[in-house]
């Protein structure tokens, strides 16, 4: 019989834990759901779990660990254990006794996925094509799934010692039994993403019938960021050109918000409240507006989550990115959690209670400007980034200046804060400190934290965040199951 569970519960972590005790592994959860059809599949792969980290997961951590934020001591001070070693950069996140949300959810939908890879094929009804094409959309979610794994517990991809570096267990069934995990080397698993997004590509759809769901372009997308990642940038060049032109032919293109527009009288995101416009799309999860695959993590205020964003503000390296004609600047106040002011006029940004994480089109820009760079094509990299501007700020202030229109490294360190001014506070930030920390560009850049002891900016804790935190421990659940497992510095 084709089983799939179309909700996952939260223990769930099984997938990769091979020491669970067997009373464990028999509880049954809510929603189980038997698979026969190919219709079932076709609704497993709509279940909002593999796209809606509504309650917890995403980059919920990876926001607290950017350099692009800063910390209230006296909302850090009630923070969870959780939040605080996150800001804290201690060794390990998560205690014995915490839910580790990020990898549950990440080791949920990967059992989903492979259970929808290995049985579409013995569906009962629907066309060889619907089933091709479902099956392809299973991939692409889970190179999509091993892409954030292996970003998140295994070193940054270093072509002079991927082979060695300890990376993620590649699991391709759908079997809560299985046992002996090893982790496969950082190569290992970027060979398995590629193959996954390379058999994908060809057979998905390209118009899916949901932003929230894999179509050719987001595929091709993601690819494209997976080759940048690994400085393999023609390969990435290409890709991304592949996905521009095939998003810009989608039945229902994702683009641009033209801030301009969007922030005047009568546009959207008028009027602009207290603390923000109340119409962003940060705080409606379905807006989809920009998003060329719209997967979305909860990163508002503490609601039972533990991850609550209650304490952090912008940063003063960051905010000093911003020009003052930058309109992405109207997503912030200078409030402290709930409407109260922040007398030190310190940034929060507000109106953004949900992040999206998937591959947005302002990133899909962005990332070919980085690749462009990277080769040396410095026109076409300063076009897609005045392109951006363009859309969040008045045109006389959008253009890129003239040190980096002309200066390759300067370009890519511009487009990195052009990435820190476009996503800040939203998990980007901790990604791109991950590759700064192994690029020659950035050679001898340090990251730092600030905690704000009061309301003055002068009685401060800063301390300096070790490189070696750049990459997560596996959590105590994984390694005390796991115990042939070497765990990460």
């Amino acid at each position: 019989m084709m089983k799939i569970y179309q909700y996952i519960s939260c223990f769930l972590l099984l997938i990769l834990i091979a020491g669970c005790k067997k009373s464990f592994l028999e509880v049954v959860p809510k929603g189980l759901l038997v698979a026969r059809t190919t219709d079932d599949y076709e609704k497993i792969m709509n279940a909002p779990d593999l796209y809606l980290y509504s309650f917890a997961g995403g980059w919920q951590s990876m926001v607290l660990m950017g350099d692009d934020v800063a910390a209230e001591g006296s909302y850090f001070s009630s923070a969870s254990p959780m939040s605080q070693n996150a800001f804290n950069y201690k060794a390990d996140i998560f205690r014995a006794q915490d839910n580790t949300f990020d990898f549950k959810v990440y080791s949920s939908n990967l059992y989903t996925v492979n259970k929808v890879i290995n049985e579409i094929g013995e569906s009962t009804g629907g066309s060889a094509e619907q089933k091709m094409a479902l099956k392809a959309e299973a991939l692409a979610n889970r190179a999509w799934i091993y892409f954030q794994l292996i970003n998140i517990y295994a070193k940054p991809y270093n072509p002079a010692t991927a082979a060695q570096d300890p990376g993620f267990p590649i699991i391709r069934e759908a079997d809560i039994n299985l046992s002996g995990h090893v982790r496969n080397s950082v190569a290992e698993v970027y060979a398995f993403i590629i193959q996954d997004f390379n058999d994908a590509i060809g057979k998905v759809p390209q118009n899916n019938k949901f932003a929230q769901r894999f179509s050719r372009p987001a595929a091709e997308g993601m690819l494209a960021k997976v080759y940048l990642y690994m400085g393999r940038n023609a390969e990435a060049l290409a890709m991304f050109n592949a996905a521009l032109t095939d998003a810009s032919a989608q039945a229902v293109p994702a683009k641009l918000y033209d801030y301009n527009v969007e922030f005047a009288s009568g546009g959207k995101f008028d009027p602009i409240g207290y603390n923000g416009p109340n119409n962003s799309p940060g705080i409606n999860y379905d807006d989809v507006t920009e998003s060329v695959l719209a997967k979305t993590f909860y990163n508002g205020p503490y609601s039972g989550n533990e991850f609550g964003n209650d304490f952090v503000v912008l940063s003063p390296k960051a905010q000093a990115l911003f020009a003052p004609g930058d309109l992405r600047l109207n997503f912030y106040g200078a409030f402290f959690p709930y409407s109260t002011p922040n007398p030190s006029g310190r940034l929060s940004k507000y109106s953004v209670n949900y992040s999206k994480f998937g591959l947005q089109l302002a990133e899909l820009y962005l990332l070919r400007a980085e690749a462009n760079a990277r080769l040396n094509n410095l026109a076409a990299a300063v076009s897609d980034v005045e392109l951006l501007r363009r859309n969040r700020m008045p045109v006389n202030v959008a253009s890129v200046p003239a040190q980096a229109v002309s200066n390759k490294e300067s370009l890519i360190r511009f487009i990195f804060q052009e990435r820190t001014r476009e996503f800040a506070m939203e998990g980007y930030r901790w990604f791109d400190m991950r590759r700064c920390s192994i690029d020659p560009i950035f050679s001898g850049e340090t990251f730092s934290h600030i905690i704000y002891n009061d309301e003055t900016s002068s009685n401060i804790t800063s301390f300096n965040l070790p490189k070696e935190r750049l990459t997560l421990r596996l959590p105590p659940i994984v390694m005390n199951a796991n115990p042939g497992f070497t765990n990460n510095p």
